[in-house]
Parts: C-alpha cells; structure tokens; sequence
C-alpha cells in the first residue's frame, strides 16, 4: 500500500484526494508541517509514501507520472513529492529540516512539498523529474490562478498523451509507422483488462516459438504461417513495452524477461528454419549459426561503444557533428536507421522471406543485411573513436572488461602480460584461433592457436581499457570464441555436430547479453564465480579446440552437447535468481539492439 500526506489548505471541489486514491494511495490530511512529520514517520519505511499540496491542479496522468513510477527512489513534479523505500531517509531529513525551519508553523499558505524538493536538491538527491510535455501540474496561488489552470486541463486530452508516450520517442522506420499506429491501442485494451506487460512479454515469446515450430514443418503452408506469426509476435514486443509505460508497470522480471526474450526469439526462428530446411533435405544449420554468430557480434559492439563513451568527458568529434547535421534532415534520419537493420525491419524482413522463398535465401540475405548493416555502424564508430579525444572513466573501463568475459586462465597471463595495445591484442589472437581452425580444423595446430589465443587475450586485458579503440575488444573476443566452435563444427562433417554448436552458442551468448543487461541496470557484472565455472571465454575457446582434438567427429557432438547443457544450466539458474531478486534493477528496457 502507498500513502499520500496532503498539506496546505483544503480547496473545495478539489479532485486531488480521489486522483489519489484512483492511483492506490491512502490519503492522509496534514494540519501542519510537524504533522507532516509524524504522518510521514507512521509510515512503513518500506511503502511508498508521497506529499502532495492539497492545491495542485493537474491531469492525473501528471500525478501518475510524477509519483507511481517504480524506477526511481525519489520523483517529483510541481506540488508533489514521492519516495521509495531506497529515497525514505532523504525524505525524512529533508522534511525534519523543514519541520525545524518552521518551526511546526501551519502550511496552508507555503508549498511544503515544493520546499523539500529544494532540500532534497540542495541534500544532492537525485529527484527524477518526469517530462510532462502539455500535461498541467501546478499549485495556482489564487483563485484566478486556478481557474486558468483547470482551463488548461480541459484543454489537454489527459488519455491522447498518455497514449503517444506509451510510444518510443526513437524508433525504427517499420515499427513507428506500421506497428506502433495501432500497437499502443492494443497496450490499452490490456491495461484495462488487467494484464501486466510480463504476461505480454510472454505471450509474445510462446508466438515466436509457434512460429519456429511451423518453420521446422519445412512446408510452404508452415513457412507462411511462421512468417505471419513472427510478425505476430513482433507486435506483441512492442505491446509489452508501450503496456509498460502506458500504465507504469516496470518491474525487476519485466526488465529480464524484455531483455532477454527478443533474443531467444529470433535465435529459436533461425532454429526453426534450420529444422524446416533440413527436413527438406537442404543443410542450413552453418547458415543459422553465423546468422546468430553475426547478429550477437554486432550487439556487442553496440553495448561496448556505448558503454565506452556514455561518461566520457570532451567526448566530441567532426564525425558526430556531421551525424547530429545529418539527423537535421529528416529523410537521412529513417535511412539511417533502416539500414542498420534493427529489429522490425530485421524480422519483417525473415518474415517474408520465410513466407514466400527458402530457408537458405533468407539467410543469405539476413546474413548479407547484417554484414552491411554491422560494417557501417562499426566503420562509423571506429572513426568517431579515431577523431575524438575523449576521456574514458575508471567505470566505462570496468564495463569493458566485464564485458571482455575473461576466466582465470586470461587474468593469470595479464598479471605478466607486456604492454601491447588491446585491440591488436584481441584482434591478432581471434583471427589466429579461427584462421588455425578453419585451416588444419580438429587437430593440434589449432590447439595451440587456441593457447596463443588465450596468452594474447591476457595481453589484451592487462591494462585497464581506456584507450580510443578499446572498446573493439569485447566485439573481437565474441567473434574469436564463436567463430572458432563454428569452423570446427562445420569442417568435422558429421550430421547434429552444427545444431549442437548452435546450442552452445546460444547459451553462452545468453550469459553475454545477460552481462550486459545487468551493467545497464548499473547492478554490476555477474558474480566472478559463475565466470570462472564456465571458464571465461578464452577458457571455453581452448577447451573447445582440445575437445576437437581429442575424440571422434561423432564424439565432438557428444562432447558440445554436454557443454552447452552444463553451460545453460549454470547461467540460467544464476540469471533468474539474480533477476527475481530485490537486487535486480527495475528498469523496463528501452533500447532497441540492432
């Protein structure tokens, strides 16, 4: 339960305690700010608790915005103040202070909450203060005031805006003008009838699964049934998060579950077509592990730019000038943004291709797509990095080696390790890995590729990542493991070997995403533990190519099976422990990965 402690004078006609109540506050009048006080210290220290002037005019979405949003400890807007357990002893202070200043004096004049928001500040608090574009939040002085305030509540349509920011303010081409046109009608009509964006989120993975399911019929009828459901299902993704912020419903599962599941999706259609393909007689699984290798490489390399360079101080260039001209220009806007494929161009794009040619077209398109797309954004930001001279923080650092992924093996070299610049370290050691197994496949040359690997991916992590280029490191690491399981598994030349590889791959690369999503919700990495039970990634690199060395083509299956289990087992367990805990950050996600 929340309560809300009303101050100031009571207004006739006032709607202020029903608004209040309508957003599942229990209401409590203040005759005097020591009142306030000892209101404020009845309440549970783990409710929420907010205090409002009884004098605010507004629309309610203003209120609802302003003091029912679960991802910030403390919010405001005009004539109103809120805390979350984590902000309370802030809150606390600061209305104890203005107790005292006051000396217990009546505020039926003085706007108490708009007072402890000033303490709040001057405290060095970190007050959200939500964007509430035309929608009215005042306390008017006087009566005159107010009746101009209540005409420009009636003259704003409180539902209108709170339906267009359900929507992104930055989106892509296909899902803001063929999607979000009528999604955010359908993330309405579920917050009416109760359902929660999780049970979205769901519904949307178990259509994507469908769709795989009718893709793995390998039947023309299947493939246009899974082409329809996909987009399907793509909807309901953008239902979810417009549910989300429609009605305010963030949440610790919701921001695992939205993380995670558009991967899982799309990496369980590329299965689906694989199986479909194959039950046609045509092999394709080579092509869905490099569609899921390049796919997650390319992620990376968003996260890593941006992890690099969301703190960094003077972090400007002649590139990203050009680029902020350029989004001046309104048509060079969507066209950027459409050929870095993102995700709804991306799906509508398999979805017809599922729907009216082959599996293997569609991946060699996708896979053609994908490598465009990811050779111009990282063109561009390798030149942004090359033509800035940005000052990278001991934090942005720590995010890159998090995400570098490194085991024990890796850290033991990089307590010795020369000074050799990092992505030259990384980028030698991954292509002399690959290249080894692609040349002498499952033998022991490529065995000791594997180990000049993990010796340069020491090198590489030795110093802290700070440099302009560091943050290539992460993206090379992910293509030197992932690609070498999908060499070896495509020259061993035994049937399952490559759906067994897939498997792998998709479970580490779970533990990658689910990396880089806690870093976003500033909850730090994985524990160290869970990276050294699945051995870093130079150590599962290694043990793959000795896998390989050691047993039969038949046995190599066998052998990647049981890891991507073991693999999964350990990270899924962690992952949902960490994400169903009070820890876990309640952060809706509200990027779009390419």
């Amino acid at each position: 339960m929340s309560t809300a402690i009303l101050t100031g004078q009571p207004v006739p006609g006032s709607s202020i305690e029903d608004d209040l109540r309508s957003l599942g506050f229990d209401v409590r009048v203040a005759g005097d700010v020591a009142d306030a006080e000892t209101l404020l210290a009845r309440v549970p220290g783990d409710e929420r608790v907010a205090v409002v002037d009884a004098r605010f005019v507004g629309h309610l979405h203003a209120l609802r915005l302003g003091l029912t949003d679960p991802r910030f400890p403390l919010a405001a807007i005009s004539g109103a103040v809120t805390a979350q357990a984590a902000g309370r002893q802030a809150l606390t202070r600061a209305m104890a202070r203005e107790n005292s200043a006051g000396g217990g004096a009546a505020v039926a004049v003085d706007n108490l909450a708009d007072r402890i928001v000033t303490a709040l500040d001057a405290d060095g608090a970190d007050v959200h203060r939500p964007e509430l574009g035309s929608l009215v939040a005042e306390v008017p002085a006087d009566p005159q005031a107010r009746n101009e305030a209540r005409q420009a509540v009636t003259a704003v349509d409180d539902e209108a805006v709170r339906l267009k920011s359900a929507v992104k303010s930055r989106d892509g081409f296909f899902t803001t003008f063929f999607i979000s046109p009528y999604s955010r009608y359908i993330a309405r009509w579920c917050a009416r009838r109760g359902l929660t964006p999780n049970q979205v989120t769901t519904a949307s993975l178990l259509t994507a699964l469908i769709a795989a399911g009718c893709a793995a019929t390998g039947t023309r009828a299947g493939y246009v049934a899974a082409g329809i459901l996909l987009i399907c299902s793509f909807v309901l993704d953008c239902t979810d998060g417009q549910l989300a912020r429609y009605s305010l419903q963030y949440s610790t599962l919701g921001a695992w579950l939205d993380a995670t599941f558009d991967r899982a999706k799309e990496y369980a259609y590329y299965a689906g077509l694989a199986l479909g393909a194959a039950r046609g007689g045509d092999d394709v699984w080579a092509l869905a592990l490099g569609a899921m290798v390049l796919q997650t490489c390319r992620h990376v390399v968003d996260f890593s730019f941006n992890e690099a360079n969301h703190d960094a101080t003077a972090n400007t260039s002649p590139t990203a000038a050009l680029s902020g001209r350029l989004d001046s220009v309104g048509w060079t806007v969507w066209l950027r943004r459409m050929i870095v494929l993102p995700i709804g161009e991306r799906w509508a794009m398999i979805a017809v291709l599922t729907a009216v040619t082959t599996p293997r077209i569609t991946f060699y398109v996708l896979l053609i797509g994908c490598a465009f797309a990811a050779t111009y954004t990282t063109a561009g930001r390798v030149l942004r990095s090359l033509t800035r001279r940005a000052q990278r923080t001991d934090r942005a650092a720590q995010a890159l080696a998090h995400l570098a992924d490194n085991g024990p093996l890796a850290e033991a070299v990089a307590r010795v390790a020369p000074r050799i610049p990092a992505p030259v370290s990384a980028a030698a050691g991954g292509l002399l890995v690959v290249i080894s197994a692609a040349v002498w496949g499952a033998g022991w040359p490529t065995v000791l590729g594997a180990v000049a690997y993990v010796l340069l991916s020491g090198v590489a992590v030795s110093r802290p990542l700070k440099g302009a280029l560091d943050w290539l490191v992460p993206p090379f690491f992910r293509a030197a493991e992932y690609g070498t399981v999908l060499v070896l598994a495509a020259k061993s030349g035994v049937n399952g070997v490559l759906p067994a590889a897939f498997g792998l791959v998709a479970a580490v690369a779970y533990h990658h995403y689910d990396t880089v999503y806690r870093i976003r919700g500033n909850a730090g990495a994985p524990p160290a533990w869970l990276v050294r039970a699945i051995g870093g990634q130079e150590g599962r690199t290694l043990l793959v190519t000795v896998l390989a060395a050691l047993v039969t083509a038949s046995q190599f299956k066998v052998a990647l099976t049981v890891l991507a289990v073991a693999v999964a087992l350990v990270v899924l367990v962690e992952s949902i422990r960490f994400w169903v805990s009070a820890g876990a950050p309640a952060v809706h996600d509200e990027g779009e990965p390419a």
